[in-house]
């Protein structure tokens, strides 16, 4: 939502209650009648190689802090769901890459997120942690530290660019709800 529309909101109280013509419970302005809707968070990432080799963070915040993932976050306001998988790619790894196609949409529904993972190449084998990485490398795939992958997520991103490895057309898998 804008913040244009939360511009509009004269500041009454809120609560939770069904707007007429709505069937689910929203927090509505008692003096405006402002509804905020509560909407799903998108996450956007890559699974990124280098040649035969797989780019993994090792995560230095929370949640799963010191666990390995792909380079994914939240999107930002105003970007694509390609901007936003290069610049989390720049942020937490340093490094460039470019996009091939989109590997898969995994729901999470208990947290009410929708990620959008894609597979991409690095640019140049140059990389290094971000602020939000304690390390970056890059893995061979019986190498890949398994036990220690940050969110469940990431194993399906992982098994899922193994399963079209090399196939320029194919229909991104949807995996989820854990």
């Amino acid at each position: 939502m804008s913040s244009n529309a939360y511009n509009n909101r004269i500041g009454g109280p809120i609560n939770r209650r069904i707007p007429a013509d709505d069937t689910l419970e929203r927090l509505v302005c008692d003096e405006c009648g402002f509804i905020n809707y509560i909407n799903p968070k998108v996450i956007v990432g890559a699974v990124c190689t280098w040649e035969d080799k797989f780019l993994l963070c090792r995560r230095s915040i929370p949640p799963r802090l010191g666990y390995w993932t792909m380079p994914a976050g939240f999107m930002e306001e105003g970007e694509t769901t390609i901007e936003g998988a290069i610049r989390e790619a720049k942020e937490e790894a340093c490094t460039d890459i470019t996009i091939d196609a989109l590997l898969g949409i995994y729901n999470i529904a208990r947290l009410s997120q929708v990620h959008l993972i894609y597979r991409a190449q690095l640019v140049s084998p140059q990389y290094s942690a971000g602020t939000e990485s304690q390390a970056v490398d890059l893995f061979e795939w019986d190498d890949i530290p398994w036990e220690n992958l940050a969110f469940p997520s990431v194993h399906w991103a992982l098994a899922h660019f193994k399963e079209v490895e090399g196939k320029k057309d194919f229909t991104p898998r949807p995996e989820g709800n854990v």
